[in-house]
């Protein structure tokens, strides 16, 4: 029952602050249309049917509708989409006049820069309390000998400051810039345990499941036992769901990696494993079964950290223009690898979604809220930025259009604006549905590369001795 409150906790959390993003971003437009005594005939949270609704002392319809996407203020005098917006209820109100151009960009750019501003807000806040972040997490683990990375330098116990020249504070950070550079080498600088530092060239590794480039390093942990699959050797070895794994036949265990690589070593054979179970130390016997097809031993476990990350809180935070800035910092680097994808790997495949902009609110908000806060910077900065794209229907199509009716001192046809809209509704539709698609397949490529053996555990999911 505890679980069950805390989750519908979480999930209220993740809806209020999205929900706050989006409704910030329309009141902009609302209170600019109204500031400048345009008509305005609805303010909706959503798209498709209403959820519920009411209509204000001004006519204006207020909803909260089912699709939870985005929202929109209707303008019938800015350009309009009942492909998004829906059609309007018959009304009685005379038509509206047309506006010049300057009114029409005050009011799409009125939206951004409200997000602009309410990501100040948050990343102020966020400066003042206080951050709270990983505790020592960028410190490598076990390292297999006579792979790429050893013969590349990397030694277990090195702690990885930056990668390709940019800092880093946590596992999170080096994986996002393994997967997004333009190359499959990465330098990374490193301090070691002698503090000395050394700067030294990894080759990454493609993930097909979650279709990134990663690092096959990891950082230095006992892995604990996630789930036991029925019937395995593990089970009938009388392993446990939490049992945390110290050494394995007489080998002091330091990563996942490490310990998929000896089980996998001895197929057939049995050996001593030391588990760490409530607080005791005990010793079980276990002999991994060989797998017929990947030739290698398996014991029939999910492996996952034994523990949470310790956080320490720094105070004061990043400042709010760190955030801001390495925010936009951040989603050119990814604009970037987006458009040179045979260098990146980077596709459309990897736009997130709302299921996974949701997942990433939810683990933060388990984390502490103040990490949320610094989640919704990024969040809405990128919602800023997305809007302006000069695509009809967003705000940046509005400000193209009215460019061009500036420029050419003619009002474009409406008809004209009617069809491009429609069009552009459509696509737009499509790119949701696409990220969307994204998502599940995120979820599901998470899924099955937690059922592959060690060549996946490093990679953010994960790891599975079927």
């Amino acid at each position: 029952m505890a679980e069950l409150l805390a989750g519908l906790v979480i999930a209220l959390g993740v809806a209020v602050l999205f929900g706050l993003a989006i409704f910030v971003h329309e009141y902009g437009h609302y209170r600019m249309a109204r500031w400048l005594g345009l008509r305005i005939e609805g303010f909706s949270i959503g798209f498709g049917p209403r959820v519920f609704s009411w209509t204000d002392k001004h006519g204006v319809l207020w909803a909260l509708r089912w699709i939870p996407l985005g929202g929109f203020v209707k303008l019938p005098q800015m350009i309009t989409s009942e492909v998004l917006e829906g059609s309007q209820d018959a009304t009685n109100a005379p038509a509206a006049g047309p506006i010049s151009p300057a009114a029409k960009v005050a009011v799409a750019l009125a939206g951004p820069a409200m997000n602009v501003v309410l990501a100040f807000v948050l990343a102020s806040i966020v400066w003042w309390v206080g951050l709270p972040v990983a505790l020592n997490h960028t410190v490598v683990g076990y390292i297999k000998p006579g792979s790429p990375e050893e013969h590349a330098g990397v030694r277990e116990g090195d702690r990885i400051v930056s990668v390709q020249g940019k800092a880093v504070s946590s596992w999170e950070d080096i994986q996002v810039e393994a997967a997004l550079a333009l190359t499959n080498v990465l330098t990374l600088s490193i301090e070691r345990t002698n503090r000395s530092k050394a700067s030294i060239q990894v080759p990454t590794e493609y993930q097909p499941d979650l279709k990134l480039k990663y690092l096959r390093i990891g950082p230095r942990d006992h892995p604990a036992i996630r789930s036991v699959t029925a019937g395995s050797p593990a089970e009938a070895a009388g392993l446990r769901e939490d049992d945390q794994l110290m050494s394995f036949d007489g080998i002091q265990v330091v990563g996942q990696r490490q310990l998929v690589d000896l089980i996998q070593a001895r197929a057939g054979q049995e050996a001593d494993l030391e588990v760490k179970r409530d607080g005791k130390m005990l010793h079980v016997r276990v002999t991994p079964r060989l797998d017929p097809e990947a030739k290698v031993g398996r014991i029939g476990v999910l492996l996952g950290p034994a523990s949470e990350p310790t956080f320490v809180v720094q105070r004061p935070g990043p400042t709010p223009w760190k955030q801001v800035a390495g925010t936009v910092q951040r989603i050119g680097q990814f604009l970037q690898a987006l458009i040179h994808p045979s260098q990146s790997r980077i596709g459309v495949e990897n736009l997130n979604g709302p299921v996974r902009i949701f997942g990433m609110l939810a683990m933060e908000l388990k984390v502490d809220l103040r990490r949320a806060l610094a989640l919704m910077v990024v969040l809405n900065i990128n919602l800023a930025l997305l809007n302006l794209l000069p695509l009809p229907v967003l705000d940046g199509g509005h400000i193209l259009f009215s460019i061009v009716e500036a420029v050419t001192f003619r009002r474009i046809p409406p008809r004209v604006q009617e069809w491009i809209t429609l069009v552009s509704g459509a696509l737009l539709l499509s790119l949701m549905a696409l990220v969307f698609l994204n998502d599940l397949r995120g979820l599901a490529g998470s899924r099955s590369s937690s059922r592959k053996p060690l060549e996946t555990s490093n990679a953010p999911a994960p790891s599975r001795q079927p």
